[in-house]
């Protein structure tokens, strides 16, 4: 009996630590740690929430490049962290879903994190050289068929996201092409300009600027919706390819046992950041399409990414990808 009433003191003891945690949370600045170098798309989108976030939760928010082994560091680092809600991650498909089939990693990608919010999603679009026949997607199915052996198709590096969605891509059609990897997507789609390079599948706004000028083809977009940074591009389930959907898609999480209180308000000050008019545009001026309200919560993060692990690993295992 005395073991009992031990045990249910010590139990109502750490409940009320946590209430009180959770209660005068935050009380010190609270650090982004961003897997990448600054400057790139995720340090940028970071960057970019850091006021909005400030003015939500009263204190300020630094942001951390923690780089290195295609951002299983920084994942690492959050894991071990203390769950106080002071130190969160933000990452994206690469480094929460393709990381776990390329790399052996010590820590789960889905459950050793709590999921916080999806904040953004850059969907891909299947572009071609200018010398390609082929005016629409249905047109360019065929061709490409009949022109395994001569046409190349271009990635931004092997393993990436311009990889996988061309891989996925050629899945779908039933076909072969040689894939030409480039050290990142700026030389590859300069490449495809040049015409040495046929094919490329890119973010819609690595190519949004170069499909207006007329110096490559765009063919559909690989998401369930027109993007409102090329809304004149149609989809690939208008294109006559439905559910080819890829993107690259941002997210934040924190270690696993975070207080649910710390979580949620997070999760809501991310939520209000996200609709403040100078945030969103700068978002949608970067290609981001930033989701409905219902897709932020934790819940709907863990179920997606979930879905997403599921869809791509078996992907990348049969491509017989792993990390160098």
């Amino acid at each position: 009996m005395k073991a009992l009433i031990v045990s249910l003191v010590t139990a109502v003891a750490l409940s009320a630590g946590s209430v009180v945690t959770a209660q005068g949370y935050p009380s010190r600045p609270i650090t982004i740690v961003v897997p990448f170098s600054a400057g790139g798309p995720t340090d940028t989108l970071a960057r970019i929430l850091t006021e909005p976030l400030r003015k939500a939760l009263g204190q300020p928010i630094l942001v951390d490049n923690t780089t290195g082994a295609g951002g299983t560091i920084a994942s690492g680092r959050v894991v071990r962290a203390a769950p106080d809600g002071y130190q969160i991650l933000i990452g994206h498909w690469g480094t929460h879903v393709v990381n776990g089939a390329y790399y052996t990693l010590q820590f789960d990608l889905l459950n050793d994190f709590a999921q916080v919010a999806m904040i953004a999603s850059n969907p891909q679009v299947i572009v071609s050289h200018l010398s390609i026949p082929a005016q629409n997607l249905k047109q360019l199915i065929p061709f490409i068929k009949a022109n395994q052996s001569d046409v190349l198709i271009g990635t931004g590096g092997v393993g990436g996201a311009s990889h996988m969605a061309g891989i996925y891509f050629l899945n779908r059609i039933g076909a072969k092409l040689q894939f030409v990897p480039y050290r990142g997507g700026a030389p590859a789609m300069q490449a495809l300009v040049t015409g040495e390079i046929a094919m490329y599948v890119t973010q819609v706004s690595s190519a949004v600027a170069y499909t207006r000028a007329r110096r490559i083809r765009a063919y559909a977009v690989t998401a369930p919706n027109r993007q409102e940074a090329a809304p004149e591009i149609p989809t690939v389930d208008e294109a006559g390819l439905p559910g080819l959907h890829t993107a690259v898609w941002h997210g934040i999480w924190a270690p696993k046992a975070t207080p649910r209180d710390i979580v949620m308000k997070l999760n809501a000050a991310i939520a209000e950041a996200l609709t403040d008019p100078a945030t969103r545009k700068r978002f949608s001026d970067l290609g981001q399409e930033i989701p409905p309200r219902a897709q932020q919560t934790p819940e709907a993060l863990y179920a997606y990414q979930k879905a997403e692990i599921e869809k791509w690993w078996p992907i990348i295992k049969q491509a017989g990808l792993k990390a160098k």
